[in-house]
């Protein structure tokens, strides 16, 4: 089983934190409502009593935006079905738990049947945070990629916990290194385009 907290520290000044303490589900719905669900600032997640709200910043969107417009492009590229649902609010007052990802799919070609993402993607810029694999574990979210420090890590989730695995059980052929390498193309665009070069070279 792993757990994020477990994670360096890389850039903290891109992120600002903040933790509330022996809060309430209450609380949490609270909060959420007064932002609204689907508002980008700040972001929220919630377990077993603490609140954790995060103002990501500029270099954590424009990551997680263009990890997920390559996985994107990986797909059409290879016949994969997916959907994207973005930040896609998990919660539950029974679990004990909330959060939203950076960006989240499904797979397969009816994704309206399902309750929970398959995959999620998280950025890692700091270490300490709300163990976001125990809240994914806790709705059953079978794979998550969290980016650290330049780097994809995929983790399957198993019947004790996560397990960081090789390869991801959705999209088996990705190669992860060759799609993190167009991460510093000065546009998306051209990260898309080099990406799918590099694709259909193969």
């Amino acid at each position: 089983m792993v757990s994020s907290s477990n994670f360096e520290p890389d850039s903290p000044q891109e992120t600002n934190r903040v933790f509330m303490f022996g809060r309430s589900w209450s609380d949490y719905e609270t909060l959420l409502a007064m932002r609204g669900e689907e508002g980008s600032r700040p972001k929220l997640a919630y377990l077993d009593g603490v609140i954790e709200l995060v103002s990501p910043g500029r270099p954590h969107e424009k990551l997680k935006s263009w990890i997920g417009r390559l996985l994107e492009t990986y797909a059409a590229e290879t016949g994969v079905e997916l959907s994207a649902y973005g930040e896609w609010t998990q919660k539950s007052k029974p679990k004990g738990a909330g959060a939203e990802p950076d960006e989240c799919y499904v797979f397969g070609p009816t994704p309206e049947d399902v309750d929970v993402p398959d995959l999620v993607i998280e950025i890692v810029w700091t270490s300490g945070g709300i163990n976001k694999l125990e809240i994914y574990r806790r709705f059953g979210v079978r794979e998550v990629w969290y980016w650290i420090k330049g780097a994809i890590h995929v983790y399957a989730l198993r019947d004790l916990g996560y397990e960081d695995v090789s390869t991801s059980q959705f999209v088996p052929g990705v190669d992860l290194r060759l799609l993190c390498s167009f991460l510093d193309r000065p546009t998306m665009t051209a990260a898309i385009k080099d990406y799918r070069d590099a694709l259909r070279a193969k």
